[in-house]
């Protein structure tokens, strides 16, 4: 047995097993957690929940003129943010007769600034490997963050680590109430890593914000839905989104993958078709939205088209899912003016190239910038085999 895992079972009195070890997201091939979690994201496109102030606009607007126009002056996005993680099924304890997985993961935010066309660097970087045990582990302990930080602290002080030059920044606790599902064990650890990444994206958004770098002239682009679950793990100031909406004035986030189905008319019926047949280089009025999910937050929605539909894969290939936090109670009582949706949506059409066709099946839906980050990203990560034979 590993003498780290070994370590951590004497010190929360458990059992392991030494079980198969592998990365959850390539071993299963299943899908990863998504920020557009289909779930409770229902929005309807009708004349009573106008997301801009152009209430006359009903029908998807041309912005090749203006994303032509736009390409003399410079760029409205500076920075380009990502977030990602690889889970891994590390082993399988005991406590109290009762078996649980120990989750393991690598973390990566990254943030990079464009500040000329031939000038793009890293800005703020974080990589965090952690590990997600059941609250169990800490059962009898009176402080349970200094146990786990001591925990830490001295599996960090192992001479493998020591001589890899590794260092693990926290061990999680999932709820290890009983369920009948053995797999939701797996999940409850998972999502500890994914609040611990989603933690990490809103804190950049933070720093830059508290820096004044984000302004009228330096937007950011975040890959992925800014609509944040309410999160259990974290920072107090950044759990809930309306607190720190502010933070998010020159935010717009970008979805390459969404549900049409969840987007509806007045009467309830799907938009699909209306978003799958968008002209090149045409948006949807945008769409006021609310989610319960994170809190008194209103968001406009609109979709654009950046790929001419002829080559692409799928209908839905090649369009983008725009969001913008509603952050003054003018916009969310009248909508985003729609000239700063017109000015975003034009500069957006322009980050679509070059493109990284044959490098990502996604690439219709890509921005280069944001394909840049995500390679960064990518290279940050240890290989599965080492991470895993870490343990």
């Amino acid at each position: 047995m590993n003498e780290i895992l070994k370590y951590i079972a004497e010190k929360t009195d458990g059992q392991t097993f030494a079980s198969h070890r592998f990365c959850y997201d390539t071993e299963l091939k299943l899908p990863s957690l998504s920020y557009d979690d289909p779930h409770n994201q229902d929005f309807t496109m009708d004349s009573e929940k106008f997301g801009e102030t152009d209430t006359s606009l009903i029908k998807p607007k041309n912005l090749l003129h203006l994303a032509i126009q736009v390409q003399k002056e410079k760029p409205l996005f500076t920075f380009f943010l990502d977030g990602s993680r690889k889970i891994y099924k590390i082993d399988d304890i005991e406590y109290q007769k009762r078996i649980f997985p120990i989750v393991g993961g690598q973390i990566a935010v990254a943030c990079c600034e464009r500040e000329k066309p031939d000038s793009f660097k890293k800005t703020i970087v974080e990589s965090h490997l952690v590990m997600s045990l059941p609250s169990l582990a800490t059962t009898g302990e009176h402080n349970k963050d200094l146990f786990l930080n001591n925990l830490v602290e001295n599996i960090n002080k192992t001479p493998k680590f020591q001589k890899l030059n590794i260092q693990f920044s926290e061990i999680l606790t999932y709820v290890s109430d009983k369920t009948t599902d053995i797999e939701e064990y797996f999940n409850r650890g998972q999502a500890k890593i994914q609040d611990k990444m989603i933690e990490c994206e809103k804190k950049v958004v933070h720093d830059l914000a508290s820096k004044n770098l984000l302004n009228q002239d330096n937007y950011l682009i975040k890959d992925g839905s800014l609509q944040y679950a309410k999160s259990n793990y974290g920072v107090t100031d950044f759990k809930e989104l309306a607190k720190i909406a502010n933070n998010y004035r020159r935010v717009i986030g970008v979805s390459k993958s969404f549900n049409p189905e969840f987007s509806k008319n007045k009467k309830g019926h799907s938009n699909a078709s209306v978003i799958a047949n968008l002209g090149l280089y045409h948006r949807t009025p945008a769409t006021k939205y609310k989610s319960d999910r994170v809190g008194d937050v209103f968001f406009s929605i609109w979709y654009v088209r950046i790929r001419e539909a002829q080559y692409t894969a799928s209908p839905f290939a090649g369009i983008l899912k725009i969001e913008k936090i509603l952050s003054t109670e003018e916009e969310r009582e009248n909508g985003l003016d729609s000239s700063e949706i017109d000015l975003i949506t034009a500069n957006i059409i322009n980050e679509r190239n070059p493109v990284c066709y044959g490098k990502d099946q996604r690439w219709a839906n890509h921005l280069y910038p944001i394909y840049l980050v995500e390679s960064y990203l990518k290279s940050r990560y240890l290989s599965d085999l080492h991470f895993i034979n870490l343990f």
